[in-house]
């Protein structure tokens, strides 16, 4: 069991998820982003059980993030935005998934491609307004405990959250040896990206169809905001809540994925 939880552990931050094709044609893509400091593999008990249901997975990794090592200095919002369209390419019907800062990502994507992607799922993310970016919608939120633990280099253009508070912001509920291993191994993000504000229309991201996870013991993005962001935005068609800290891929994965296969039918 030890070394199970290790595998997992290790797999949080460490190694990038390969997707693989399904033979079921009328089963839907669903590609999943990361948030910040964290990379692909966060997904990787998720993945296999959503495979299961004769699912296409894609599990994106951004650059600069997990084994990427791509230069903060030439990472921006728009080439997150590059590296998911990448990854659809010419796929239809997409259930498109973002966690955290992703949020923000899989907006841009839907304003881009919006013929391609039949739904968004919000999990735990900033969902934005036309003109917001991440930055603006994380200083409305007063219940998130990011901010008395973040770490800014301006020299290195990054962000980082400190080690004593990685547990409490990000995985309060995960197994011990899991967050233990998070707070011992966590990087640091690129600021560009948190900053810059989104370009949105109501006649291309307006009209892809949302969906909302909500995490309701969230210390990163506070359920507070969660509920801020859905009734300011006007169109989320379906909300579902876990009790869950920010990292419910982590804690319980299980349950993520019957929601996420839910809002696939």
């Amino acid at each position: 069991m030890k070394k199970a939880i290790l595998v997992m552990a290790m797999g949080v931050l460490g190694f990038t998820a390969r997707a693989q094709k399904t033979n079921n044609e009328n089963s839907a893509t669903i590609v999943l982003v990361h948030g910040a400091w964290s990379d692909a593999t966060a997904w990787q008990a998720v993945v296999p059980l959503l495979k299961e249901q004769g699912h296409e997975v894609i599990a994106v990794n951004l650059p600069g993030h997990g084994s990427d090592e791509t230069s903060f200095a030439n990472i921006s919002l728009q080439s997150y935005v590059d590296v998911v369209k990448t990854a659809i390419g010419d796929r239809k019907n997409v259930i498109l998934v973002g966690h955290s800062m992703a949020g923000i990502v899989i907006s841009l994507v839907a304003e881009d491609m919006p013929g391609q992607i039949r739904e968004l799922v919000y999990l735990a993310a900033y969902l934005p307004q036309n003109g917001e970016s991440l930055l603006s919608l994380a200083k409305q939120d007063a219940d998130s405990h990011i901010g008395k633990y973040l770490q800014i280099d301006q020299a290195t253009g990054s962000a980082n959250v400190a080690k004593e508070g990685v547990i409490d912001v990000f995985a309060a509920d995960a197994p011990a040896q899991i967050s233990d291993y998070l707070a011992n191994n966590i990087k640091p993000e690129p600021l560009a990206p948190l900053a810059t504000p989104v370009t949105l229309t109501e006649e291309k991201f307006g009209s892809v169809k949302k969906v909302y996870i909500h995490t309701t013991n969230d210390h990163a993005v506070s359920f507070t905001l969660q509920s801020t962001m859905v009734k300011n935005n006007g169109h989320i068609s379906k909300e579902y809540s876990l009790t869950s800290s920010h990292t419910p891929f982590i804690s319980m994965p299980d349950k993520l994925a019957a929601i996420l296969l839910k809002a696939s039918k």
